[in-house]
């Protein structure tokens, strides 16, 4: 088979500038918005007729910031300790041969703007600011849903949450379903699963840099300052 090229269509506009405290999985935090922009040539409303009338999407992207030459059969989840290895394509990594990520996020509409044309707004995905998107399509609730499914090694991980606590200062800094984003992703704990209660971590989100610290099952936000 020959090789061909893949162009982006566009790219996301998120909250996150950065990867640390990204969600792992798209819908993991439902309050999280971002929106699709499409590059010059494939901005056509043509494109987008029909696509109104679904609830929710497939993203397909690029894990731009993880590209590494070649690759290996074998990758650590995070959430398995970092250091049980699983066959890459046992796993939803990074680090893949073609890098290629998917995402099912919630339809929130279109929005016409002047500097991007139509743009597609989302809610729940996992990407970060910038993100190359290669290809949309729509979810189908009677193909796609699978509610027996099994989830391998990942089910030990479905139900997991963190309570989180944050500081006044972030209700007078950010918007109310920005500040409601935030802390689902919090919720979802961004450290990596092998580090010790105590630390301090700071992340990125929505121009406003915050640190927290974990302990047990509490996640407490120590600061937060706008960038």
């Amino acid at each position: 088979m020959d090789n061909f090229i893949v162009k982006p269509i566009g790219y996301i506009e998120s909250d996150f500038k950065e990867k640390f405290g990204i969600p792992r999985q798209s819908g993991r935090a439902p309050s999280l918005k971002a929106r699709v922009i499409f590059y010059p040539e494939y901005r056509n409303d043509d494109a987008l007729r029909g696509i109104e009338g679904f609830s929710h999407l497939w993203i397909i992207f690029d894990f731009s910031k993880a590209h590494k030459d070649g690759w290996s059969p074998l990758v650590r989840p995070p959430r398995l300790g970092g250091n049980t290895k699983v066959g890459v394509f046992a796993s939803r990594s990074p680090f893949r041969p073609n890098h290629l990520g998917l995402s099912s996020v919630k339809f929130l509409g279109l929005e016409k703007t002047e500097k991007f044309g139509t743009t597609v707004l989302v809610s729940g995905a996992d990407l970060m600011d910038g993100t190359p998107i290669y290809d949309l399509k729509p979810y189908l609730p009677f193909t796609d849903s699978h509610p027996d499914a099994i989830g391998g090694y990942a089910d030990q991980q479905k139900d997991y949450k963190l309570t989180v606590e944050i500081i006044p200062e972030l209700e007078t800094i950010l918007p109310k379903d920005k500040l409601s984003a935030l802390k689902e992703c919090l919720a979802d704990d961004p450290r990596p699963s092998y580090q010790d209660d105590g630390k301090e971590y700071g992340m990125t989100f929505a121009n406003v840099n915050v640190k927290f610290t974990v302990n047990g099952n509490t996640l407490k936000v120590i600061s937060a300052q706008k960038i």
